[in-house]
């Protein structure tokens, strides 16, 4: 029988533009993070597991404030934890001056046991997604199967739902066809608004690209069958040996880099659920207010209760 589909929460990055721990900051009125929304959501679309992923840094204060929370939440959560030196393939070491862990996929190998066989959604801990989405995916997932090639999911959001007034953002750039299928994620990581819409840069500000706002993009939001954590763990090495290197303490192993990697080689596709829900999160301190407006009036709304886990 197979498994049913798991949710994969990454949330032990620290947030160095938000200065602080944003994954556990409190934005509902009974002191919920996002996180607890995302769950409240993924729970009502069908997720009975959850695989927390966080820093051994930060456990006693994820704990003490998530953590004890969500023992009166109706799903299993697990817990796994990104350390620099998990999953370290033999013949490598951390690189001097090295802090930060591997990047996303990293962190994805490091919950590979909790995950088991199951098919699994990708989140981030600090973003809100919209109901619909974990629906969408959560029904997707329940019915894939790897045939000639891997079959993924991509929830995609349109590009002017998901920018901030307070700076700039990244995003994973999306081109698919018109069946709806991913033909490459590009990594934008200074997206910003202006007067007049949306541009970006590579060149630290010296010129700027316009971009739509329909623009599909990715918020790090993927649905993969069980076959993604042996391809992620065959090329973890190759990174390590060819991107490392010229980049030793800041180089990532993104989850969008191997999803292109395998489009390139067309060993996936990936079918592109777009939503037009409206994201937001709290990239910035700036952006914490609305959010909690946001979060405050679906409450109002009868979408929410007042306090999730009460």
């Amino acid at each position: 029988m197979a498994q049913k589909p798991v949710l994969v929460v990454l949330a032990a990055g620290m947030g160095s533009r938000y200065g602080g721990l944003k994954q556990i900051d409190p934005v509902g009125s009974h002191g919920e993070a996002i996180l607890d929304y995302s769950l409240f959501d993924a729970h009502q679309a069908g997720f009975e597991t959850a695989v927390i992923i966080i820093k051994e840094a930060i456990r006693e204060e994820f704990m003490a404030t998530v953590g004890k929370r969500l023992e009166k939440c109706p799903m299993e959560i697990r817990y796994a934890y990104q350390e620099i030196g998990k999953g370290l393939p033999e013949g490598f070491a951390v690189p001097a001056g090295r802090t930060k862990p591997w990047g996303t996929s990293h962190a994805v190998l490091c919950a590979r046991e909790e995950i088991g066989g199951a098919p699994f959604a990708v989140i981030n801990a600090d973003d809100y997604y919209g109901k619909d989405a974990f629906r969408v995916i959560y029904n997707a997932l329940a019915g894939a199967r790897d045939g000639e090639k891997y079959h993924y999911y991509m929830v995609g959001y349109h590009l002017g739902n998901t920018v901030t007034e307070h700076g700039s953002v990244a995003r994973g750039v999306c081109t698919a066809d018109a069946k709806g299928n991913l033909l490459s994620v590009v990594e934008r990581t200074r997206i910003e608004q202006y007067p007049g819409g949306i541009h970006f840069t590579e060149d630290g500000g010296e010129t700027w690209t316009d971009l739509p706002g329909e623009t599909v993009v990715s918020m790090n939001f993927w649905g993969f069958t069980e076959s993604f954590l042996p391809e992620a763990a065959a090329r973890f090495p190759r990174f390590l040996a060819e991107s490392v290197p010229d980049n030793p303490c800041k180089a990532e192993f993104y989850l969008p880099m191997l999803v292109e990697e395998l489009l390139r080689e067309d060993r996936a596709e990936v079918t592109v659920l777009e939503s037009k829900d409206k994201w937001f999160g709290v990239t910035y301190a700036a952006d914490k207010p609305q959010v909690v407006a946001n979060l405050a009036e679906m409450t109002r709304q009868g979408k929410y209760p007042r306090g999730l886990w009460e």
